[in-house]
């Protein structure tokens, strides 16, 4: 979440019109994150105020962004805590601010925990509402190939390859085939809606208890697994990269009792680790390495600490 278009009381008050939401009482922009805009807005009806989450979408068009207005109203049919788009007084969800497709969402309440905060409890939490998540999406009536999936990880690690050392592009380039080779035979490894980006900072929690998952902006249609594996990689690593047993433990064993591993998943967990390790590690490198980019650098290394790690430590599901 961060302000990229900055808006003022006349933009507000001309999405507004077409609510019966209350007047503008305030709006405040919401600074992190890295691709939308987000502004918290409190409206005021009588004595009561209510708050709510502007979002303008800066990279994503107009065209491609019905899949994810669709698809948040859907789990949130299903009790799955996440924000979806509003509705005006004409039935319409997806609006237009200031040029850029924007949603006015419902605010959820609760507090991100840093990643050195996390507890078993934590991951099991997230297992939990990651696996109600992949059942109740099993149904969903829309499909979406990743904008940073197999074909653009294909793509970009051979550009950035010369930019690297030797055995960096190496290991990037072997990873990309060992997904390549599993994608070919999946057996039964099961295939729906996945988050997609489902780090810590993207959930709220009131205490250990799950209130809100967040930014569903990089759905799509993948490996159930895969979407797991992004969320072990980050919920349950140590700073120097290495992987805390009793985290992941948690957090696999609580997704098992909402949807069940296959035999074929189990095989494919060690190499489903490590292709979220590259392709988190090579959506880090590109910004890094361009001295013209205007986004929010994370540190690379990370990524490559953590994919190291589970190349040299296959992982087991429960």
């Amino acid at each position: 979440m961060a302000v990229y278009t900055e808006l003022n009381d006349s933009d507000f008050k001309s999405l507004l019109v077409d609510y019966d939401l209350g007047q503008l009482a305030k709006y405040k922009g919401i600074e992190g994150g890295i691709e939308n805009t987000n502004y918290f807005v409190t409206l005021k009806s009588g004595d009561k105020e209510d708050e709510y989450v502007l979002t303008l979408f800066e990279e994503l068009s107009y065209e491609e962004l019905p899949y994810f207005i669709e698809l948040n109203q859907w789990l949130s049919e299903r009790d799955i805590p996440v924000p979806y788009a509003i509705k005006d007084r004409n039935g319409i969800g997806l609006k237009k601010v200031k040029n850029r497709p924007a949603a006015l969402q419902p605010r959820f309440y609760g507090d991100h925990v840093g990643q050195t905060e996390l507890t078993p409890e934590h991951c099991a939490s997230i297992g939990k509402v990651l696996g109600e998540f992949h059942v109740a999406a099993e149904d969903f009536y829309l499909k979406r190939q990743a904008h940073r999936g197999v074909f653009w990880w294909r793509r970009e690690s051979e550009l950035i390859a010369p930019q690297l050392p030797e055995a960096d592009a190496a290991m990037l380039k072997e990873e990309v085939i060992r997904f390549d080779q599993l994608r070919e035979n999946p057996g039964d490894i099961k295939s729906g809606t996945i988050h997609g980006d489902l780090f810590h900072d993207n959930v709220l929690f009131q205490g250990t208890q799950i209130s809100a998952v967040l930014d569903l902006y990089n759905a799509a249609t993948a490996f159930l697994l895969y979407d797991l594996a992004i969320v072990a990689n980050d919920w349950c690593c140590n700073p120097d990269g290495s992987i805390d047993a009793d985290r992941e433990q948690g957090l696999l064993k609580a997704y098992a009792q909402a949807r069940p591993f296959t035999k074929d998943e189990s095989a494919a967990w060690p190499i489903l680790t490590c292709t979220a390790a590259m392709r988190f590690w090579l959506s880090r490198l590109i910004p890094w390495l361009d001295e013209n980019s205007e986004q929010k650098l994370k540190d690379p290394d990370e990524l490559k600490r953590i994919l190291i790690y589970r190349r040299e430590n296959p992982g087991k599901l429960p």
